[in-house]
């Protein structure tokens, strides 16, 4: 499989894919990460895994989504590609997130996008600013 072209590929924030499941939010740059990764593909950390589907459940708990729609929101998501990539560079990490005052996850988003010279979208402020800190480039 030929990877997209690299205008259509971006670094995705959990924070952007819970968005999509979520009814009862709408966010632009939620709804522009959609459809992007319609016609191309995403890169993301390893945590992002995790992170979605922990967000999920914590969301089942509160009663905004169902069990049966967070599991048919998996089974929609695996559809599209996105690519996990491991590892990242330990000390680059930790220096980034003590520089920015990020935890460690949101570090990696960041560092996945200047390591990959790719756009990055997120609805985390305190990523947000970083990013613009450290000149990568935010989906538009």
């Amino acid at each position: 499989m030929n990877p997209a072209p690299a205008e259509m590929r971006f670094v995705l924030d959990a924070s952007v894919v819970i968005t999509w499941a979520m009814r009862d939010e709408v966010h632009p740059q939620a709804d522009l990460a959609f459809t992007r990764i319609q016609m191309g593909s995403a890169l993301v950390p390893g945590i992002w895994w995790y992170e979605v589907r922990n967000i999920l459940v914590l969301n089942e708990r509160r009663g905004r989504i169902e069990r049966a729609d967070a599991e048919q929101f998996l089974r929609d998501l695996s559809a599209f590609t996105i690519e996990v990539r491991f590892p990242q560079e330990e000390l680059q990490l930790i220096e980034m997130a003590r520089r920015h005052k990020l935890s460690i996850y949101d570090a990696a988003y960041l560092a996945l996008a200047m390591r990959e010279h790719l756009p990055l979208s997120t609805l985390d402020k305190d990523l947000v600013t970083a990013a613009r800190q450290e000149r990568v480039k935010l989906l538009a």
